[in-house]
């Protein structure tokens, strides 16, 4: 199985996510669905509704009930994406004008902020106490993740540990919550639930441990976003985390000097990105994202072998192969 027919298998309910979205984005003041539309509409690969859908099936669940708790779960992440944009003063977004650069910081936050409690609005409507108090302690912990990024801007102190903190909390959280929802919806044993969860724990570690590798050898074109960004912002990524670590103390005196500078010139950013190519950063990054995904593979045993568990399991793989 690829990935292409993992989609297939829930290409009907993703349709119907995305129907879902549209109809709950709906609002009398015009500027929240033009905002709303205008990111939603501009691509990604869904994986969070996706993995939730797969979850469910995967536990037995073929109700309706999936559907906007897929919805709800990519209104927050897109929530996310429009206030992360006005923090990180972001222009570009999956190759196209951001949406604070199109319509202002202010309709970013504010739209965002619609779409979050609109989530919440559809999560309280499923009348399921458990699935909100997932919901609810992974949002939480998502902006513990974001404060502690802003504080660990242009660090060079940062470590490995601060660095997983970020990536399990930020980013983690929400896709390891979609997948447990899966699970209690389908209404499985505490220990399966408990697999999904983390199942979904280490996807989402290594889904952004690609994606800071990316940051610094992918191309500006096929990537949707300026590549270096992480960088020219001050982000500490585990590519430059390693290269730190295991430089010169000359090397590691510029590489400082360069990630607390608040004016990095294109030479300067150019040289700590070939650093890290050189040190091998990249590889190592790569490598520990590979264990994450071995590492949920080898959770899912505690499943019978499905088709759904098949595409769970191809998409994991799916996190070390792409470009974007």
């Amino acid at each position: 199985m690829n990935f292409e027919q993992a989609i297939q298998l829930v290409e009907e309910e993703m349709k119907a996510v995305e129907a879902d979205m549209a109809k709950n984005f709906f609002s009398e003041i015009a500027m929240i669905p033009t905002v709303s539309r205008y990111l939603i509409s501009s691509g990604g690969k869904r994986i969070r509704p996706l993995l939730l859908l797969l979850s469910a099936r995967l536990c037995g669940h073929s109700g309706p009930r999936a559907v906007p708790l897929a919805s709800s779960i990519e209104f927050i992440h897109t929530a996310t994406l429009l206030h992360d944009d006005v923090v990180d003063r972001a222009f570009l977004r999956r190759g196209l004008a951001s949406a604070n650069s199109v319509y202002g910081d202010g309709a970013s936050v504010l739209v965002g902020d619609f779409l979050f409690t609109k989530a919440f609005s559809m999560i309280v409507g499923e009348r399921s106490l458990p699935i909100l108090d997932v919901i609810s302690k992974a949002t939480t912990r998502m902006a513990e993740g974001e404060v502690l990024q802003l504080t660990k801007m242009g660090n060079p102190e940062t470590t490995e540990e601060d660095y997983r903190y970020v990536v399990i909390n930020k980013t983690a959280v929400l896709i390891s919550a979609a997948c447990q929802i899966g699970g209690i919806l389908g209404g499985v044993p505490e220990n399966q639930e408990r697999a999904l969860a983390a199942f979904g724990l280490d996807l989402g570690i290594a889904f952004q441990l690609m994606d800071d590798t990316l940051d610094y050898i992918s191309e500006e074109k096929t990537l949707g976003k300026i590549i270096g960004k992480d960088l020219s912002e001050g982000k500490v990524t585990l590519p430059l985390i390693y290269t730190l670590r295991t430089s010169s103390p000359e090397g590691q005196e510029r590489l400082r000097a360069v990630i607390r500078s608040p004016n990095r010139s294109e030479e300067d950013l150019r040289m700590v990105m070939q650093t890290v190519q050189d040190s091998g950063g990249i590889g190592y990054t790569v490598n520990r994202a590979a264990d994450y995904v071995q590492q949920a593979k080898d959770g899912l045993a505690i499943f019978s072998p499905t088709q759904e568990r098949e595409a769970l399991l191809e998409i994991a793989e799916y996190t070390l192969k792409r470009k974007k």
